[in-house]
């Protein structure tokens, strides 16, 4: 063969081989649904991430061994936000520009949401997050939503209950000044607690990262309020209840969310019983669906499921039920999927999208007792 003709013959199969390979690249690729996530996998609220990936991951497998959606199978893009709002935005824009994500599940902490979510709704690539609860997370755009309840009514939960479980009428304020989450919790309990004829006599301010409350907590003991409301995250929560206790402070602890992590009694100790917080779930509920999924996640983590691993668990699942009835798998038609998901039965209640994109659903209050948090009181909104 001449090398003219070897030219000829090698160049046309250099050319087929090349569009054999990069079909095969586009039916694997289309073969897969890609979902990006972002989260504190590091860093002081370490355990949010952690728990909220297992719940996703958790998830996802159960789906892919049972065939996937519509015979494509789901893929898990992670990254670690440490904990930081830049890192976020950072970690979404690689998602959507270099990874090409369909649909990105994130954040837990609602500063860390709200500064992702802009990247997400401005490339309109729809985000869910699991468990961020300030009004203003979805309020950012259309392909923004959320499968937790939010901080009105997580806020006025706590005010019903200090005020008709522990009988309050006056209360303190102990909150971190650079948390939206915080910030907004305290506003909202305290506009409810007000209306229900309660009083704020002292607040103190905080912010994440601090270790020594005992001036603020010196402050709060002179004025002798029922409860001290602490909007914060289980670090900081952890450490003010084992120094309050060392102060002689009588006051009932009372939170929401945030606390929900076995770090916080590890930090706490004893100086944790007795005190109350809101929550997405409770593993005292006798739902089959509930105690299915405590018995799965047991065996695979060797631990009990928190709420945040509940609501990673949930988000993912609501993404599946929005992926099997969307018409393609375009990002508008799975943004338009997941705002008309209506009583999706979750680990965490039933879930339904309001027109804002927030989950309707009710809370749990759970007090802490011998280091575990025992149910007390449902609350619907």
């Amino acid at each position: 063969m001449t090398y003219r003709s070897m030219i000829k013959f090698f160049v046309p199969l250099a050319v087929v081989v090349a569009m054999s390979f990069v079909s095969a690249c586009k039916k694997k690729t289309e073969d897969v649904i890609t979902i990006g996530e972002y989260g504190s996998m590091t860093g002081t609220e370490a355990t949010f991430g952690i728990s909220t990936h297992r719940g996703i991951e958790m998830a996802i497998e159960a789906v892919n061994a049972a065939g996937g959606v519509k015979g494509k199978k789901l893929k898990l893009i992670s990254y670690d936000n440490q904990g930081k709002a830049e890192e976020s935005v950072t970690a979404v824009t690689k998602l959507i520009t270099k990874d090409n994500v369909d649909v990105i599940i994130g954040e837990v902490a609602s500063s860390r949401s709200k500064a992702a979510a802009p990247v997400a709704q401005r490339y309109q690539v729809p985000m869910i997050s699991p468990s961020s609860t300030n009004p203003e997370v979805t309020a950012i755009g259309d392909y923004i939503f959320r499968v937790c309840f939010i901080d009105p009514f997580q806020g006025s939960v706590l005010a019903v209950f200090a005020t008709e479980n522990l009988k309050a009428k006056t209360a303190a304020l102990l909150i971190d000044k650079k948390s939206d989450y915080s910030v907004g919790l305290a506003d909202f309990f305290t506009k409810k607690f007000t209306a229900l004829g309660g009083k704020i006599i002292v607040e103190q301010n905080y912010v994440g990262g601090d270790i020594d409350f005992k001036a603020q907590l010196t402050a709060i003991k002179a004025k002798n309020p029922d409860v001290i409301m602490v909007p914060g995250y289980y670090t900081e929560v952890g450490l003010m209840m084992k120094q309050a206790k060392d102060l002689g402070l009588k006051a009932v602890f009372i939170g929401g969310d945030g606390w929900d992590s076995p770090k916080l009694a590890e930090i706490a100790g004893p100086a944790l019983n007795g005190n109350y917080m809101s929550n997405h779930y409770t593993t005292d509920d006798k739902d089959p669906r509930v105690q299915e999924f405590i018995k799965k996640y047991q065996a695979k983590f060797n631990e009990v499921p928190d709420g945040l691993a509940a609501l990673g668990y949930d988000a993912a699942l609501v993404l599946v039920d929005a992926l099997n009835r969307a018409p393609d798998f375009s990002k508008k038609s799975i943004r338009d999927a997941l705002a008309q998901t209506k009583s999706f039965a979750g680990v965490t209640g039933v879930i339904t999208m309001d027109h804002n994109r927030n989950a309707s659903k009710p809370a749990v209050v759970v007090q802490a007792q011998d280091l575990v948090f025992r149910f007390v009181r449902k609350i619907e909104p």
